[in-house]
């Protein structure tokens, strides 16, 4: 939590403009609503405006968290209290780029902060990865989510008895426990109806969590790891030569307990007993990496198996004894490993935004501090003046939805540290943006369908309702017809 003294120190610097502040939030996530909740209580006269593509908020909450987590979702009831505050508004299926453009809210807005996240997704770069049967792990995570980008993307659950995860990490995890879930647990949840039918009728008894480094390197968290090594009626396999560790393996695990805490857990899960009948399998399989995915010989462009090379673990050049960093190379020594099913889990990716500042390699806005920068010379680093970023686009596709809340506050700092240097604006005349005025006579000049907070309640009250008919917290409109027609009605 932010100290008590500086909480004073960021209203202080708020409370030095005569005018209102008006500023635009980016994105409705987790990253949006804590940069938006700390203006608002920073300065009493601040006016928080929060745009989103989609007509829902709450970004990767509604979409990117298991159906199987409610608890993780009670973040929206903080999130609400900011909608209901009288100096924010919300405005969904308004398109940075379509419906209108950057500069155009940098001309609005005192301040403009990005924070839409990561959309897209890293590419592995091998033949066959455009396959059918191959998908990202976020597309899949949507179509189950109900998000209305994914909500056709169907992929084939009767195919085979196993699928393949690429990844170890949380999504890694997630994905899998729903594949082996029963289905009479998910129904109880918000999981989409169409996601509920195809699992219902899925084939799959194996999932196959594949990783290129070995169980002390796995990325996921104990917390995670924990609840699917816990699930019913599910064998656990893990090769024991794979729990083998190297004074390197116990070099990281000193220095990390989290780190050590998981390679207990998978070494405590490897004593498993034989299969039982009518047991589902979750296997994780170390020291493999992608070499490339197989083609079915009699239906082309179908999925039929993935080709794993082996690899060993060797310390990264150039990191220091302490740190025990290893990376994964090749061996050479490949094994096919047949499936109807792969889930990319290697990691989001943040889009660029047209005019904007974007580093490809790291997948953010260059920044400092979420200072947007638009010049790194010799002469030193030069800022777009008034323009932020907060989260993923901020810095990367890590960490928590907790995590977002220290980001935001440095982000906020940062805008507050800037009305003090005076640097957001030159003189009080310029303050006086026209802000939400503005933004609500382009949209309607453009005749563009926003979704305000009213119109996102009726969509809230109607998913409510057709989920209690089914014994369900929320039944989730999952086309934008279906969400446009409700909000709009």
């Amino acid at each position: 939590m932010m100290p008590l003294a500086k909480f004073r120190w960021f209203s202080r610097s708020f409370a030095t403009l005569s005018v209102p502040l008006r500023i635009c939030v980016v994105g409705s996530g987790p990253a949006g609503f804590y940069t938006a909740e700390k203006i608002l209580k920073a300065h009493e006269s601040a006016e928080v405006d929060i745009v989103d593509r989609l007509p829902a908020p709450f970004g990767l909450v509604r979409y990117g968290v298991a159906p199987d987590h409610p608890e993780t979702k009670i973040v929206t009831n903080q999130f609400l209290r900011v909608l209901q505050n009288g100096r924010c508004s919300f405005y969904g299926n308004v398109n940075i780029g379509t419906s209108i453009t950057l500069p155009e809210l940098r001309d609005m807005y005192n301040a403009v902060v990005l924070a839409h996240g990561a959309e897209g997704d890293r590419s592995l770069g091998i033949p066959g990865e455009s396959l059918a049967g191959v998908y990202a792990a976020r597309e899949f995570v949507w179509w189950y989510n109900g998000h209305p980008d994914c909500q056709q993307l169907n992929p084939d659950l009767k195919r085979s008895d196993t699928a393949i995860v690429l990844g170890q990490g949380n999504v890694a995890l997630d994905v899998a426990r729903v594949l082996l879930r029963p289905t009479a647990e998910l129904a109880t949840t918000d999981i989409a109806s169409h996601a509920l039918a195809a699992l219902e009728e899925s084939a799959i008894r194996k999932v196959y969590l594949v990783g290129r480094r070995g169980p002390v390197q796995a990325a996921c968290t104990a917390k995670e790891l924990r609840e699917v090594l816990g699930m019913k009626n599910l064998r656990i396999c893990i090769h024991q030569d794979d729990l083998i560790t190297t004074p390197a393996d116990e070099l990281e695990m000193k220095n990390s307990r989290i780190r050590r805490r998981v390679y207990e857990l998978l070494s405590k899960a490897s004593m498993a007993g034989p299969l039982v009948s009518g047991q589902r399998e979750l296997h994780f399989i170390f020291f493999r990496k992608p070499d490339r995915f197989l083609e079915e010989e009699n239906e082309s462009g179908h999925l039929r198996a993935v080709r794993l090379e082996k690899t060993t673990l060797k310390e990264a050049t150039g990191e220091v004894d302490e740190a025990a960093k290893q990376v994964a190379v090749g061996l050479g020594e490949y094994e096919d490993l047949s499936c109807g099913l792969v889930l990319k889990s290697i990691g989001y990716k943040s889009l660029a935004i047209d005019g904007l500042p974007f580093d490809a390699g790291n997948g953010i806005v260059p920044n400092v501090g979420g200072r947007v920068i638009s010049d790194n010379s010799e002469d030193g680093v030069q800022y777009e003046k008034g323009l932020y970023v907060c989260g993923w686009l901020k810095r990367g596709p890590t960490g928590i939805i907790g995590t977002n809340m220290y980001c935001a506050e440095e982000t906020v700092g940062c805008i507050a540290d800037d009305i003090l240097k005076g640097t957001l604006s030159s003189s009080s005349s310029e303050l006086q943006k026209p802000g939400r005025e503005g933004l609500l006579r382009l949209l309607d000049n453009r005749n563009v369908r926003f979704v305000s907070f009213d119109a996102w309640e009726r969509i809230d009250l109607e998913e409510r309702r057709l989920g209690a008919l089914k014994g369900k917290p929320r039944e989730k409109l999952g086309t934008w017809e279906d969400l446009l027609k409700v909000a709009c009605c």
